[in-house]
């Protein structure tokens, strides 16, 4: 009873707390805008022209991505710790990241050095570069994996890929001009304000499938928390669930990546934050509790990037790296 207790507790409080930060979120900006009138905007009432824009279509569109971004990379921070049993693990491991910056790299580096593109950054020609180089990662390791029955070698494997178009990036970096390098790394730094209001239906769209995905998944990953042998045992289509998990990690950390650039430290803090406030290893609880976590990080992040005028991946870092060392030396074990 107590433990239901505590899990509705925190669900309600993150919520509390996730409304609060997505109005503050819409508040804070270049340009002042009161409280009262994002109200009047939203109601319909009578506000500046710019005022209704700047809400409606800048900062409304930033709110939001950042909402989704978090949910999105917690959840895929979760099912990747419980698939490969890694406290460590994340839409890093399999390659997704760094396949979606080979997609970046091509798009900002290679396409101007062949007289093809202009190079900039915030264009949807580079979202659709970057999840096609993720996608792409994904069927490779999804591939090589159908022949591997160990997790823990799709897990090398994904890394070694990982490294190698590492490698190929920081080639296309030495070569290129300093305007498409400096596009590329200010895409590397991620950017919630890269989404466009047109763009949203298109990264809530593959956001939310998976979600499904990993909701599907979410018996699974209850009896492979308990091992695979296990899973085995108790009926589990280990392989099936490979490509179901590989499928919702794509759509999820790729997507992200594509739209936002690399997010780090919300898909590895947000799910043992969920783990230490709920005390919980079943999954139909530990999902939603991880992806409240992430949003609330995310728009917390977001939040103070744009009150220091930072890059939105200095302040993951600087909140997650925290976070993680303090559960870690707070709790015995980690996962």
């Amino acid at each position: 009873m107590f433990q239901k207790h505590k899990d509705k507790a925190f669900i309600l409080l993150s919520v509390a707390v996730l409304l609060l930060l997505f109005a503050l979120d819409l508040t804070t900006g270049s340009a002042e805008i009161s409280p009262g009138d994002i109200i009047r905007t939203y109601a319909g009432g009578e506000v500046p022209s710019q005022t209704r824009s700047i809400v409606l279509e800048i900062r409304t569109a930033r709110a939001v991505t950042a909402l989704l971004a978090g949910i999105a990379v917690s959840v895929c921070g979760l099912i990747m710790q419980t698939f490969f049993r890694n406290p460590l693990a994340g839409p890093f491991v399999l390659g997704i990241n760094s396949g979606a910056s080979l997609g970046a790299a091509l798009f900002v580096l290679g396409l101007p050095a062949a007289g093809i593109g202009n190079g900039l950054a915030e264009n949807l020609g580079l979202a659709g570069a970057a999840w096609i180089g993720a996608g792409a990662v994904m069927f490779l390791v999804a591939a090589v994996s159908h022949r591997m029955k160990d997790i823990m070698v799709v897990l090398i494997l994904g890394m070694m890929f990982s490294s190698g178009i590492d490698a190929l990036v920081q080639v296309m970096q030495f070569f290129s001009d300093s305007t498409s390098l400096k596009s590329y790394v200010l895409w590397t730094m991620g950017s919630l304000g890269s989404v466009s209001h047109s763009q949203l239906p298109l990264l809530a769209g593959a956001v939310l499938v998976g979600l499904l995905l990993a909701v599907i998944s979410v018996k699974p990953l209850n009896m492979l928390h308990l091992g695979e042998e296990y899973a085995v045992t108790m009926g589990l289509n280990v392989r099936r669930t490979r490509y179901v998990i590989y499928s919702a990690t794509v759509l999820l950390a790729g997507t992200v990546t594509a739209f936002c650039g690399p997010i780090g430290f919300i898909g590895l803090a947000s799910p043992h934050i969920a783990r230490f406030m709920t005390g919980r290893s079943d999954h139909r609880i530990l999902l939603p509790c991880t992806a409240l976590a992430g949003a609330v990080l995310m728009l917390l992040c977001d939040i103070l990037s744009r009150l220091c005028s930072l890059p939105v991946n200095v302040m993951t870092s600087l909140l997650g790296i925290p976070i993680v060392i303090w559960i870690v030396l707070r709790i015995k074990k980690p996962f």
